[in-house]
């Protein structure tokens, strides 16, 4: 586990007309700020990987798909420095995943469909706060 990630199972109600998928409130314990929400798809067998932000807390759930989320840590203070850490979200395994800034993270599509991962962020997103490596940078002891 990644110091300072936390993962929190999220409440899916299903009834025989559908779904209701729950993300956040501004009132759960982990909503920070409201920057904005966006979605992101990730084609089959493609990734999206690398990036980190500087000041940003992401906060995704998969909303369509099965997802695998890498994270790294290369914080040097941190306990768990050099780090990687795998989530697989999915429909059965519906959760959020809080990503505070400084981590390194990417996704991909683990099956033979497009994903789909939504992300409520503590702020706008801003070219200027955001680093980005390829997916396949030495520099991470990942390979994809």
């Amino acid at each position: 586990m990644i110091e300072d990630v936390i993962v929190t199972k999220k409440r899916q109600i299903t009834d025989d007309r559908g779904k209701v998928k729950h993300m956040m409130r501004n009132d759960d314990s982990l909503f920070k700020d409201f920057g904005e929400i966006y979605f992101s798809e990730v084609f089959p067998k493609k990734i999206k990987a690398w990036h980190l932000h500087k000041k940003m807390t992401l906060n995704y759930v998969a909303i369509s798909g099965n997802i695998k989320l890498v994270l790294f840590d290369d914080r040097e203070e941190s306990k768990s420095f050099g780090k990687i850490q795998e989530i697989v979200l999915t429909n059965k395994n519906y959760c959020l995943v809080t990503v505070p800034p400084l981590i390194w993270n990417g996704f991909t599509s683990i099956d033979n469909k497009s994903g789909i991962i939504a992300n409520c962020s503590d702020i706008p997103h801003d070219p200027e706060e955001i680093i980005r490596k390829p997916f396949d940078d030495k520099y991470f002891p990942y390979s994809w």
